[in-house]
């Protein structure tokens, strides 16, 4: 599908996600017109340096006036803020989304500011890397990803229409649930991970016994796929710790039960409880690859999804 849907779309925030966004937009010709807003002039001049827009401002309250889309792209900390500055410019029937991975404490940040007659529709995309800023991006992130949307009560099935054909046709696969069993999915699949991550590496670098030059040398050997993980933005981490805490720290209990019950089977020598658990993750992995959602190839096949990698 291509083809313009939106005469114009405002992008506030133009990291990793953001830019993808605009990249698909303009190869795709989904918008009239693409206005681009982030608090870094720097930033900005970037973007600017590598087209992704026809207009360029640091106002977020400028970039969204007359905007039919207004795709809000910055760490989940500051959602409140961005909503509260563009409030008063969002124009009636407009639709307004994110991409944070948080739901609950979005929607709790952003709904109090939005002027009614706006159609609010929280969302995340399922897609990225540990690369940010507006260089990070490229064509075709979110193809054959997930976006999954957490309508409100009240939203409006028309908008939810037209913001469903617009993911779709960047490539992505909808679904939508409650909030709150979002971000308990998530924790899960993505918050834990990238914690557990960052820990692993934070253990490796304060180890007095094992020099960094030798985690670096031998990190092919497990190490290396952590640090992709705990290479990712520290300010969107933070955040997402932050406002997804009670999911995260049930989801970090439920994990520590468990290391503990692999502690005692490694301790007390119990082969066979070990190699359930490990035929049991396997299994797991081969129904990720067979879902689409990763390739079977060395270096997760990285190199061949996204030639920046």
């Amino acid at each position: 599908m291509s083809g313009i849907l939106f005469d114009r779309i405002a992008l506030i925030g133009i990291g990793l996600i953001g830019s993808s966004i605009a990249r698909d937009i303009k190869a795709l010709g989904l918008a009239g017109e693409v206005v681009i807003s982030t608090r870094s002039p720097e930033t900005l001049k970037r973007a600017e340096e590598l087209a992704l827009g026809d207009r360029y401002t640091t106002s977020a309250a400028e970039a969204v006036r007359d905007a039919d889309l207004v795709i809000v792209s910055v760490p989940v900390g500051s959602s409140g803020l961005v909503a509260e500055q563009i409030a008063p410019n969002l124009k009636p029937g407009a639709i307004l989304t994110d991409v944070g991975s948080t739901k609950a404490s979005v929607i709790a940040q952003m709904a109090p500011h939005v002027p009614e007659g706006v159609h609010f529709i929280p969302g995340h995309p399922l897609a990225g890397t540990e690369k940010s800023g507006p260089d990070a991006g490229f064509e075709g992130l979110f193809r054959g990803r997930w976006c999954i949307f957490t309508p409100l009560p009240e939203t409006d099935e028309a908008a939810l229409g037209r913001l469903r054909n617009f993911w779709i046709a960047l490539g992505s696969k909808i679904d939508e649930m409650d909030p709150q069993h979002h971000d308990k999915v998530l924790a899960i699949v993505s918050h834990l991970p990238h914690i557990i991550a960052y820990n692993i590496v934070g253990t490796a670098d304060d180890l007095e016994t094992v020099t960094e030059s030798e985690v670096i040398k031998y990190s092919a050997s497990g190490f290396r796929d952590f640090t992709r993980l705990a290479a990712s933005d520290p300010t969107m981490w933070r955040d997402v710790c932050l406002h997804n805490k009670d999911a995260i720290l049930e989801m970090l209990a439920r994990f520590s039960e468990d290391l503990a019950y692999l502690q005692r089977a490694i301790r007390w020598g119990e082969g066979d409880k070990l190699f359930e658990l490990f035929s049991r993750t396997r299994t797991i992995r081969r129904s990720i690859v067979q879902a689409g959602q990763d390739v079977d190839a060395p270096d997760f096949g990285r190199h061949a999804l996204d030639p920046k990698a």
